[in-house]
């Protein structure tokens, strides 16, 4: 009975949100001026390619240094386009984008990761790109499959909204000074890392064996547990109408892998987003961390680059590495944007080998540039060496999350993060959570698929 509820509402909600939306553009339709002020529908003009564009980033704070380093070097090369940088916190983003959307306020330029990306592209609110794509210096010299991927994001037409910077990938963390003291083998296998949480935790001397993300972004660590403890391969079974996040053995997996908490984690991990449980880690007293390629540098700060590792996910029982897809991260433009020429300069300008590789060296993941790809400072970086060997040698399987839904972001996020920490706390089965996002899951699957034939 929750089940059914929760599909209905999540149909309301979709079409409550239409309706605001309608409005809204009605009433803005004429309010657009050249200061990036537009909303979701509105047509914006290639504009002089000269004056200010502002920039939102997907990712504030984190990046900000190496974004406002890289933005004083374009706007150098290119004295006559002024940027404004605006760095919004991940968690906030979307929210953040989809208000000025429908109300007015959106950025010339901005990142459009492939989580996000059907969602703003389903309101209209992104430039195709494909065609600028074909007349630039960036023809043929982006990641294929990175291109490829924003592509499927986009809702399913096969539409370019959004230029590839990075790739990343699911990296676990982990102590090896701590290991070494603990006569422990590196957590290579799912048994080797449950064995290590529990031999690394002294709850009583503030030490703990892993840190468990229950606050925003919880989702998609947890799907990485259970696929890759499950080696179930497709996120979709064979008629791509019925998920199988709520697959008994997916069941089984989250469990375990909930149980841990507060057992060989901190309390504290119940509201933890990335940035806090990445500090929490940091701090030292922590053995074990599955985060991504992006918070490698912290750690070196941290630790120095001998006293961890980042290797891929755990190997399964089968012997197999399954995990889920990362999304790509990108830059678009928004199609109310007064200016799009000068956007799509910065655009070309910041994907450029030396830029993208300084970006990439930065965050520490996968340049989307095949030049910048092949820079010194990636074999340095065991984890982003490792992950890019890993995705290319055969050794892991992929399970695609369905980033096309344009629900996706709400399902993954909004709707059932909350529904996580209940599970944490024991106030939710595992059973109860999936089958609740497997039923919003199969709901959206089933009018994508209506509408896109």
């Amino acid at each position: 009975m929750m089940i059914s509820n929760r599909r209905s509402s999540t149909g309301r909600r979709r079409a409550a949100a239409a309706v605001a939306l309608t409005a809204v553009l009605a009433l803005t339709a004429t309010a657009c001026g050249d200061d990036g002020s537009g909303a979701g529908g509105d047509s914006g003009a290639e504009g002089s390619g000269k004056g200010s564009i502002v920039f939102w980033d997907n990712n504030g704070g984190v990046r900000t240094d190496i974004w406002k380093e890289i933005i004083a070097e374009f706007e150098k090369a290119n004295p006559d386009i002024d940027v404004e940088y605006v760095g919004i916190a991940a968690t906030e983003y979307q929210s953040k984008v989809d208000t000025a959307i429908q109300g007015g306020g959106l950025p010339d330029v901005g990142g459009v990761g492939a989580a996000m990306l059907a969602g703003f592209a389903a309101q209209d609110a992104l430039e195709p790109l494909d065609e600028r794509l074909d007349g630039s210096s960036l023809n043929g010299k982006l990641n294929k499959d990175m291109v490829e991927s924003l592509k499927a994001a986009g809702g399913g037409d096969g539409t370019l909204y959004s230029i590839p910077t990075s790739a990343n990938n699911g990296v676990l963390y982990y102590r090896t000074d701590l290991f070494e003291a603990a006569g422990l083998d590196a957590p290579t296998t799912w048994d080797a890392f449950y064995e290590a949480a529990e031999e690394l935790t002294d709850s009583g001397s503030n030490k703990f064996g892993y840190t468990i993300r229950g606050g925003a972004g919880s989702i998609a660590q947890a799907l990485d547990a259970m696929y890759g403890q499950s080696g179930i391969t497709s996120f979709w079974d064979e008629g791509g109408e019925r998920t199988t996040v709520n697959d008994p053995e997916n069941v089984a997996a989250l469990e375990k892998y909930a149980a841990l908490y507060k057992k060989v984690t901190p309390a504290a991990d119940l509201n933890n987003d990335f940035t806090k449980m990445v500090a929490q880690w940091d701090s030292g007293t922590i053995g074990m961390l599955n985060h991504n390629l992006g918070s490698y540098q912290d750690h070196v700060k941290a630790f120095g680059a001998d006293r961890f590792r980042g290797i891929p996910q755990p190997i399964g029982p089968g012997g197999k590495r399954v995990q889920v897809s990362n999304p790509v991260d990108g830059l678009g433009v928004f199609k109310s944007s007064k200016n799009k020429e000068a956007a799509w300069k910065f655009i070309e300008f910041v994907t450029a080998p030396g830029p993208n590789s300084k970006f990439n060296e930065s965050a520490g993941q996968v340049p989307a540039h095949t030049d910048a790809a092949k820079d010194e400072w990636i074999t340095r970086a065991e984890p982003t060496k490792l992950a890019a060997d890993a995705l290319s040698d055969g050794s892991t399987t992929i399970v695609q999350l369905p980033y096309y839904l344009p629900d996706w972001n709400t399902i993954s996020k909004a709707d059932n993060e909350p529904n996580f920490q209940k599970v944490l706390l024991g106030d939710m089965s595992a059973e109860e959570f999936l089958d609740t996002l497997a039923g919003e899951l199969n709901e959206a699957q089933a009018e994508w698929k209506q509408q896109n034939g």
